[in-house]
């Protein structure tokens, strides 16, 4: 179902399915910098056929000019309280119609995501609208690897994690989480829980889509995982070395060759970073990554 609003030409979906096919063409068009909504959203529609529903609380939305034609999207689609929007760009002031269609529908929003300068107007908004202090929680910047630049090798090679390899693999991905914050100074506060949820976890497993690099003397030393393209896109995360085995170049390697992986078979290798963690920002960008767009994370404090 959806609801389309003609004086802002917000359409707001609760079928990820309908989403994709009103603004499929608008978001192939930029497949890097959309990633995260339409990875999400294919990951959805895959739920829904396999009978899992979906929180009552996830939407999709395209948002369309004076002819109808989508000039961007957003969707609310975490599972992690505040369960916050994720904006995509879009003219400014759509960005602030969403923020007072969101008000109007009564519909609490205390965190928003996205690429700015959208993401920033929309919450400040949000703010005015509904009172609080707006905080910044992350500064990201999405990367797109151009050519390949290989590292050092090192001893090791990347092996496919299995269910069996569950423990581990969610114990790491909970400290990638953890580590984020640490290693750049803040709070934890939780920002990515779905990627450290048991149960994300086992169905990225199940997919396929997580490995590990493993020493020459075959011991795990580094989880490192990959969406399957959307698109044409494919993003690499989580990226998650335990800190008695850093600086040993394993996730240098196992981030080559995921990403060489991603573009042999056709598709476009990006990630995001935190602009927080100096050390992994000099790693991509020795590997051949580069800057694409700049996103936050916002919070409302009431």
């Amino acid at each position: 179902m959806s609801a389309f609003r003609n004086d802002t030409r917000l359409r707001f979906f609760a079928d990820p399915g309908e989403f994709l096919a009103c603004a499929g063409a608008h978001l192939a068009a930029a497949p890097v910098v959309n990633t995260a909504v339409t990875t999400t959203a294919h990951r959805s529609v895959a739920q829904l056929a396999a009978g899992v529903p979906l929180p009552a609380h996830h939407w999709w939305l395209a948002v369309g000019d004076e002819s109808d034609a989508v000039v961007g999207a957003a969707m609310r689609a975490s599972n992690s309280v505040p369960y916050p929007l994720f904006l995509l760009p879009m003219p400014d002031g759509a960005a602030v119609a969403l923020a007072r269609a969101l008000h109007e529908r009564g519909e609490e929003v205390l965190g928003v995501n996205g690429v700015l300068p959208t993401a920033e107007l929309c919450v400040a908004e949000l703010a005015r609208l509904g009172g609080g202090r707006v905080e910044v929680r992350r500064q990201t910047m999405l990367y797109e690897l151009g050519e390949l630049n290989p590292p050092a090798p090192v001893p090791g090679r990347l092996v496919p994690a299995t269910v069996d390899d569950l423990a581990l693999a969610a114990r790491w991905s909970a400290a990638f989480v953890g580590d984020a914050d640490e290693q750049a100074g803040r709070l934890t506060h939780g920002s990515m829980p779905e990627m450290a949820d048991p149960a994300e976890v086992r169905r990225r497993l199940q997919a396929g889509r997580l490995w590990f690099w493993v020493d020459g003397s075959g011991a795990p030393v580094h989880l490192i995982g990959c969406h399957p393209p959307s698109f044409g896109a494919a993003r690499v995360g989580p990226v998650y070395t335990p800190p008695e085995q850093r600086g040993r170049g394993w996730a240098a390697n196992a981030v080559a060759e995921v990403s060489r992986r991603v573009q042999a078979g056709g598709a476009r290798a990006c990630l995001f970073t935190d602009q927080a963690n100096p050390t992994s920002n000099r790693l991509y960008a020795a590997l051949g990554y580069r800057p694409v767009a700049e996103l936050a994370n916002f919070v409302i404090s009431r």
